[in-house]
């Protein structure tokens, strides 16, 4: 299992990439943490998410 934003999901064996195109994120408007290490976003299709990895998907959000 890989702890993702808090939650337990059964994700291992998958990108980053994969993951977060499944969850409908907006590549450009997130960042992606794994075991408290940014993730550059040119390395989101070859990472693959492992058992006992602890990821953050942050979302940036405009405004003023």
């Amino acid at each position: 299992m890989v702890k993702i934003n808090g939650e337990e999901e059964n994700v291992g064996g998958m990108t980053v990439e994969a993951y977060i195109t499944s969850k409908g994120y907006d590549r450009t408007r997130i960042a992606v943490e794994i075991n408290m290490d940014i993730l550059p976003k040119c390395e989101y299709g070859s990472r693959i998410l492992k058992d006992g990895d602890m990821v953050e998907v942050v979302s940036f959000v405009g405004g003023g």
